[in-house]
């Protein structure tokens, strides 16, 4: 197991990796976690590895770091620049990105969700979705583009702008999840999956997935460049 850095950890298997985020009570993504993140995708893009994501028992992520989201405008945008970039990666990766999403996924948990390639959650009283429009943000650009790009019309609206909250099984149909198992299945089933993921024709794969996410892509970059022109703040 290799450390990151505090807050992100990579495990080398022979066909995937293992990348956990462990950042505090809400396993939130702060500047360093993105960091960690980024290093760990270097890692498995050099390793030519399938990626398992996952968090915390009963946490995947509660979102962006409340202490810089709300110390001032520029540091929100900052961090959600950065975030959004993660995302704008993470969709074009070469490899497939397994998420073994450990528990509750709240804001940008939730758009990590969207930004892999297949999504298990767990079983029980978990919240899932994105809860900007409660906490006073109105939605940047680049997350109604994740959001568009992977949520059904109807939930569209519901999610990002009345900040609907699902429970793991509503979470499938919402499409912020593929399949969800019993706590103590997921991280086999996402190994299980990952090996199996392994077995997809690489070149294929990676040329693929970018001809059928194109014009999301597109629209992605084109919303980091709108967000970066305006303000993103939390609003009391």
């Amino acid at each position: 197991m290799n450390k990151m850095n505090e807050f992100v950890t990579y495990t080398s298997e022979e066909n995937y990796a293992i990348i956990t985020i462990n950042n505090g009570k809400a396993n939130a993504i702060s500047h360093e976690v993105v960091a960690g993140l980024n290093a760990s995708l270097d890692k498995a893009e050099q390793e030519n590895k399938v990626v398992v994501l996952t968090g915390k028992a009963g946490i995947f992520s509660g979102g962006f770091d409340l202490k810089v989201m709300t110390k001032s405008p520029e540091a929100a945008k900052e961090l959600v620049t950065k975030g959004s970039k993660l995302s704008l990666r993470m969709l074009s990766f070469p490899q497939p990105i397994i998420v073994a999403c450990s528990g509750h996924a709240i804001a940008k948990g939730a758009f990590l969700l969207l930004s892999a390639d297949y999504r298990i959650g767990v079983e029980g009283d978990f919240k899932i979705g994105l809860n900007e429009v409660i906490i006073g943000m109105t939605m940047h650009h680049a997350g109604i583009a994740i959001a568009k790009a992977r949520l059904s019309e109807v939930y569209l609206n519901r999610s990002v702008n009345n900040a609907e909250i699902y429970s793991s099984k509503q979470a499938i149909t919402a499409g912020f999840l593929d399949i969800i198992v019993p706590e103590d299945h997921l991280l086999p089933t996402a190994i299980k999956v990952a090996e199996m993921s392994s077995k997809l024709n690489k070149k294929a794969h990676a040329e693929t997935k970018l001809r059928v996410r194109k014009q999301h892509l597109q629209d992605l970059e084109n919303a980091i460049e709108l967000d970066l022109k305006g303000v993103i703040s939390i609003n009391s």
